[in-house]
């Protein structure tokens, strides 16, 4: 009868993670991990930036633009840095602009990091967390790209390579010359 109680609780909660899964659409997508097409206005994100300056992403309307949302403690950010560091360079003669969203670091940290991979755009600092909570990103890193409009065509859940995000961006591209 245990067995059976058991087997019968078990189903309920598979159906359940199945049924919670399926609708929650975009955020089922998220927990899976990779990149995930959408149709978003990016939210309004203007700040200070991790070297003392300031960002505001209503000046990258015009130009196609990634957003990755990244800490210091982020392993799988940690990873996927050197390739955004190379395509961001491959892509500034491009109309393509990166920027990054420091996730809940302090800025010494940031700034230590930023040196350390010779990064070459500015970073949002977001030591409490409010703009990365304005994208809704279930966690780190995620990376957005989005068109010269101003409207999310990619959210990239999790860790991304070149390869994946050049794609992305060159889709995007494709469909602003068109």
């Amino acid at each position: 009868m245990r067995k059976l109680i058991f087997a019968a609780v078990l189903a309920a909660a598979v159906a359940g993670g199945a049924y919670a899964l399926i609708a929650s659409g975009s955020e089922g997508a998220a927990a899976a991990g990779g990149p995930v097409a959408t149709s978003t206005p990016l939210p309004a994100l203007k700040g200070e930036s991790v070297s003392g300056g300031s960002v505001d992403l209503a000046d990258f309307r015009g130009d196609v633009t990634v957003v990755n949302v990244w800490a210091t403690w982020c392993g799988p950010c940690r990873a996927e840095q050197p390739a955004l560091v190379r395509l961001s360079r491959r892509y500034a003669d491009k109309g393509v602009r990166f920027v990054g969203l420091n996730y809940q670091d302090n800025q010494a940290a940031a700034q230590a990091w930023i040196d350390e991979f010779h990064v070459p755009y500015d970073s949002l600092l977001d030591e409490q967390g409010r703009y990365a909570d304005d994208l809704g990103f279930p966690y780190l890193p995620d990376t957005y790209v989005v068109d010269a409009d101003g409207t999310i065509r990619w959210v990239i859940y999790g860790e991304t390579n070149e390869r994946e995000l050049s794609d992305l961006i060159d889709e995007v591209l494709a469909t602003q010359a068109s």
